[in-house]
């Protein structure tokens, strides 16, 4: 093998001159080539990416390895497989295809990116993506010189010295990929970190300075006699579309954004801009994604751009653009890298490749007084490259600037920056059980002057309605404050850079939603909501409540690691869920929403950092209404603990009366629960080896009497009796004949924990296991109850075993997620 591959010769016939298309019918011959093609490169890449699962990493390096399993280490030391894969007369197809996806590609790349949230960056972000571009053009040059002197080889020759080869070879070490950094920070899950916010801002900038570095050295590498002339009319272009394309264009798109007037067709003339401007750009010397590039920057975001990535995504960005980058991974010949006496100075230089990037960053982050540690990080994750170092690196292929060898040994930089950032920062940074036996994230344990945390989880704006109505009954005062943190469950429907850039803005005024896409709109309405909870006029005033509102945006399959993250780094005692059914129009049964929203509670109750409460709202009126009704159902165990206890609490509001009923089990149902006490090993969890019935029975006689002694004797708005349950069929009984005297809420127990046989038989049949025994019998429309439900488990004894599959879910799992603060 040569200086580099040969060219690819083959005989095209001509059948009639006289037709557009002169050679035989293409329906028949190319296009089913080209269909297996793009069948071939999906397929592999889809497997090759669910195998890389584990390693989180992000999806152009599976398209990138599909390429190189048909080199001559694998597949390619078989000439039929890659002959019947890639005929010759079928590569050009290929190409004309991948550029269109590449185009495509670029023009979402600039339609998801944000140049408000970039020129509105804290000046730390913006320092360490400079310097993380400065150090790699400072040290570039001279690893390139290193590389040259170190590698001999009389099979694979190098190229000539060249300003060319410098150029590009610096510039490809300056890329950070922001798409694909975003892929690894939602699979992490450290977007709710300030270290993740701060690598996703300079990230973002980064990859801008990025862009404007390509758009203006990258012609001076391919043409440098005409670069100036290319570069100055590029410019004068931009400008044109900046200054007075896009004030056009924008005012267009808002008025029939706004009206909903858009159609397919319509969407068609619209993408076919990104084409227009990218073959402007191609004339005028520039590579033709920067046109595609600049246009999707300058088009309306928001909702426009959610409503095009929706419709056009999949095929631009999930079947065409895998074809180029698989190109990348052709053109890799690993043998070159290997095959000379001198190559272990060869991986050295491929090694220091990787770090000059986070020397830049280490410095910068050390000036801003971060630990080593945090910049380490930080320069790891911009160190992860994407589309536009493997744009470069064919570029200088297709010009050939770059032989096999240095060709080879950058792009395996490149893919090895992108490859290990994922498994060392998971190792630094993945979550560890960090709550001893002593340090419970439980009410009933917190200090009576302590402020509460609660984290009320939301999927629409109608749940924060209903949060809002069971956040006031928890009697905050000054004195006893309460923190709520609302957290908005957004499901990852589309590219997850689009949506980390929407969730990033700070939020605008709601009088102008037309541009914003339906979750920034939920997302605005569900923080004017919460922002409304301390001036209900409840007396306590607004020092009583502090409020935050925040975006998780995840696949339904994973956000509740989300939730337990959020839960974790807030602190928080209590996370509220809501339950997957609402009140019907008539307001008389419940009915279901979403089956998933009860999934993802099932999910939450298994493995919480803290106590875990589902509300059923039934209409809870307010106190501005009337003084309110909670009747609190005692059987035994540590949800029924957690949940006098936060009933004892709202009973210290002025407008709430409490009455507390304990279920005593007696004969049959007392003989069960005996029965029961040799099988408490089947209750796993932090104590539940040291808790006994007895000892649990201790615990609750011990913590009722300290109820009834503090509570019941010095108050006339808590009252206290007891019922007794001698077998199953008593329960309900006894529950109707307490919802007769009527209540505003019902707080119970889940009651996971209880060590009884009783319950164990009647909750086989619960159609809500997540609510428990009593809850299911109170949420149930055959029961018949008006009154709203919250139903509570404790931290610290395992969570729900669930035996039912999770078959609900939905099945996008493209990304992982991410948390941003909404101001």
């Amino acid at each position: 093998m040569g200086d580099f591959l040969p060219p690819a010769c083959f005989n095209m016939f001509v059948s009639d001159e006289h037709r557009m298309w002169q050679t035989s019918n293409i329906l028949e011959t190319e296009l089913p080539m080209l269909a297996f093609q793009i069948f071939f490169t999906v397929l592999v890449g889809r497997l090759l990416f669910n195998a890389f699962r584990p390693l989180h990493q992000p999806r152009i390096i599976s398209f990138v390895f599909v390429g190189f399993l048909l080199t001559p280490p694998l597949l390619g030391n078989i000439p039929e497989v890659f002959g019947f894969i890639y005929p010759v007369n079928g590569i050009l197809n290929v190409e004309v295809a991948s550029h269109f996806g590449l185009i495509y590609y670029a023009f979402l790349n600039g339609l998801e990116m944000n140049l408000d949230t970039i020129l509105k960056s804290k000046k730390e972000a913006t320092s360490i993506a400079a310097m993380g571009i400065i150090f790699p053009i400072l040290t570039g040059p001279g690893l390139y010189a290193l590389h040259r002197k170190f590698y001999i080889n009389n099979t694979f020759k190098l190229e000539q010295v060249s300003s060319h080869a410098y150029l590009i070879w610096t510039l490809v070490l300056t890329v950070t990929g922001f798409p694909n950094l975003v892929e690894i920070l939602s699979e992490l899950k450290l977007h709710y970190t300030s270290l993740g916010k701060v690598a996703l801002t300079a990230g973002m900038i980064s990859d801008t300075y990025n862009w404007i570095l390509f758009t203006l050295l990258v012609p001076f590498s391919i043409d440098s006699s005409n670069a100036i002339y290319s570069v100055l009319c590029t410019v004068l272009f931009l400008t044109v579309c900046i200054f007075l394309v896009r004030p056009l264009l924008k005012k267009i798109i808002e008025r029939k954004t706004e009206n909903d007037e858009w159609d397919e067709y319509q969407l068609l003339f619209v993408v076919m801009g990104a084409f227009a401007c990218s073959y402007v750009t191609d004339i005028l010397g520039t590579h033709a994604i920067v046109g595609a590039f600049v246009y999707g920057l300058i088009l309306p975001h928001g909702k426009f751009a959610d409503l095009v990535m929706s419709v056009s995504d999949d095929f631009g960005g999930g079947f065409l653009a895998p074809l180029y980058f698989s190109g990348n991974g052709m053109r890799l010949i690993i043998k070159s890298v290997f095959s000379h006496a001198n190559w272990p100075l060869t991986l050295l230089v491929l090694i220091l490749l990787c770090v000059t990037k986070i020397l830049g960053t280490l410095f910068a982050t050390s000036l801003s007084g971060k630990s080593a540690r945090d910049g380490f990080a930080i320069g790891l994750l911009l160190n992860t490259k994407g589309a536009l170092a493997l744009i470069m690196l064919s570029i200088v292929w297709d010009k050939m600037i770059f032989f096999a060898p240095t060709y080879s040994v950058l792009t395996a930089a490149v893919l090895l920056m992108t490859i290990v950032v994922s498994p060392m920062i998971n190792f630094m940074f993945k979550p560890r059980k960090r709550f001893e036996q002593n340090k419970l994230r439980t009410i009933q344990k917190l200090r009576a002057n302590a402020e509460l945390r609660i984290l009320a989880c939301v999927h629409n704006n109608h749940h924060a309605t209903s949060m809002i109505n069971i956040l006031e009954l928890f009697n905050a005062t000054r004195l006893s404050p309460i923190h709520v943190f609302g957290l908005y469950l957004v499901e990852i429907t589309q590219r997850a850079a689009a949506l980390v850039v929407a969730h990033m803005e700070p939020s605008t005024q709601l009088g102008v939603q037309s541009n914003l896409t339906q979750s920034q709109v939920e997302s605005e309405n569900i923080a004017f909501t919460f922002k409304a909870l301390g001036n209900n006029g409840d007396g306590n005033g607004n020092d009583a409540f502090r409020v935050e509102t925040t975006s998780v945006v995840s696949s339904y399959e994973t956000i509740h690691q989300d939730i337990y993250i959020s839960a974790r780094e807030r602190g928080t005692s209590l996370i509220l869920l809501p339950f997957h059914q609402q009140l019907s129009s008539d307001g008389n049964l419940l009915e279901t929403t979403n089956v998933v929203y009860r999934d993802i509670n099932k999910n939450v109750m298994q493995d919480a950092p803290c106590s875990v409460g589902i509300f059923i709202d039934r209409g809870l009126v307010t106190f501005s209404q009337t003084c309110l009704h909670i009747l609190m159902i005692f059987v035994g165990g540590p949800d029924d603990r957690e949940a006098l206890a936060i009933a004892w609490k709202m009973a210290g509001h002025p407008r709430v009366q409490l009455s507390m009923v304990r279920l005593c089990l007696l004969d049959e149902a007392a003989a069960a629960a005996e029965e029961a006490s040799h099988h408490s090993e089947e209750a796993e969890g932090i104590l539940s080896n040291a808790m006994d019935n007895d000892k649990q029975k201790e615990l609750d006689d011990e913590y009722i009497s300290k109820f009834r002694y503090t509570a019941v004797n010095n108050e006339d708005y808590i009252s206290y009796s007891e019922a007794d349950i001698r077998a199953g069929e008593d329960i309900p009984r006894v529950l109707k004949a307490l919802d007769q005297r009527g209540c505003d809420l019902y707080v119970v127990g889940q009651g996971n924990c209880r060590n009884s046989i009783l319950f164990s038989n009647l909750l086989e049949w619960c159609d809500c296991l997540e609510l428990g025994v009593i809850g299911d019998i109170l949420a149930s429309n055959i029961f018949g109850t008006n009154s709203s439900i919250l139903v509570v488990q404790q931290y610290g004894f395992g969570g729900m075993k669930l035996e039912r599959k999770q078959d609900h879910m939905a099945n996008n799992s493209r990304f992982g997620s991410l948390i941003v603060k909404a101001e």
